[in-house]
């Protein structure tokens, strides 16, 4: 069984339950920009609590900070959150995205440097460890933020919507570049933890190797190689595995967008579209959102609107 505690399935109301770890557990690998060697453990955490950032290397109260949207202190090819004494925590997506897609509503981070390590590019080795750590089930009901009407924030041709829907949580993404490799793709799906799992988390960052100069000249992608991101040559792909999905590219944006906009606090109870969108728009979209009363209330979570985690090769056998 890969969750303990409290049998939401008892509950006659249909209620969800909120999630955390059953026990910690750690990884160590390379920040994608920082290029530091970076160790980072998972704690349980009570319930209410989120998901909260701890830097170990720093002795002071200063050292927590909330993964929030208020938070976001820079979106330069990733996600940074801070907080008022300028500590920082970047690279938090692909981290914050294996919470969303299995529906872990409260931990703690621990990390001993400022960016949340690459590991391989995807959130495949997040969604690992939470397994193996285990699924802890609460005495507390979860609670999710439903979306009431269309908002969009534009940036020239690129756009970020979020829609109201019957219930759940879909995300679709479109993209558009000119190498022949990437070209346009579109993908669209409904988040349950086993579609996460299985279409999803997999997904790698990608970049283009003309562009490295550049960024490492702004202090970006230090720890970028091969076994961390699908790197594009012109009209090449240079990793000798190739793609995980013929459409591995905008999967991937559809993984940043589920981590950028789990820093709502809360999973989302709508539909977002992504038009060539980023990390600074998707993190516009959430600050429209919630800055109109109008557009989104926060509700108690009803078994119909997200399904209870279970691991998707587990759902293959029982349904067979």
């Amino acid at each position: 069984m890969f969750i303990v505690g409290k049998d939401s399935s008892k509950d006659t109301r249909g209620s969800v339950w909120q999630r955390t770890l059953k026990s910690a557990i750690g990884c160590t690998g390379i920040g994608l920009h920082c290029g530091m060697r970076i160790s980072m453990t998972l704690h349980p955490a009570d319930s209410d609590t989120g998901i909260v950032f701890r830097r170990t290397d720093i002795a002071a109260k200063g050292a927590v900070i909330p993964a929030l949207w208020s938070h976001v202190v820079d979106t330069r090819l990733c996600t940074v959150i801070g907080n008022e004494d300028r500590v920082v925590v970047g690279t938090v997506e692909h981290l914050l995205a294996a919470f969303a897609g299995i529906g872990i509503d409260n931990a703690v981070v621990e990390i001993n440097g400022p960016e949340v390590p690459a590991m391989d590019g995807s959130a495949a080795p997040f969604v690992f460890l939470m397994e193996c750590a285990g699924i802890y089930e609460q005495n507390a009901r979860r609670r999710g933020l439903r979306v009431h009407k269309r908002v969009q924030v534009r940036d020239g041709n690129k756009s970020a919507a979020l829609y109201p829907t019957g219930g759940g949580f879909s995300v679709g993404c479109e993209i558009s570049f000119p190498s022949r490799v990437v070209a346009r793709q579109s993908y669209g799906v409904t988040i349950t933890p086993p579609v996460f799992t299985a279409e999803i988390s997999r997904a790698r960052t990608f970049g283009f190797l003309e562009e490295v100069a550049q960024m490492q000249s702004a202090g970006l992608a230090r720890g970028g190689a091969l076994d961390n991101a699908i790197v594009i040559s012109g009209d090449r792909i240079l990793n000798e595995e190739g793609l995980r999905f013929e459409d591995e590219f905008v999967r991937h944006k559809i993984l940043d967008a589920i981590g950028d906009l789990y820093l709502a606090g809360r999973p989302l109870m709508g539909h977002f579209h992504g038009y060539c969108s980023g990390h600074a728009l998707n993190n516009r979209l959430l600050r429209t959102v919630l800055a109109d009363a109008q557009a989104w209330s926060e509700e108690e979570v009803a078994a119909a609107d997200f399904v209870p985690f279970r691991h998707w090769a587990e759902e293959r056998v029982l349904s067979a």
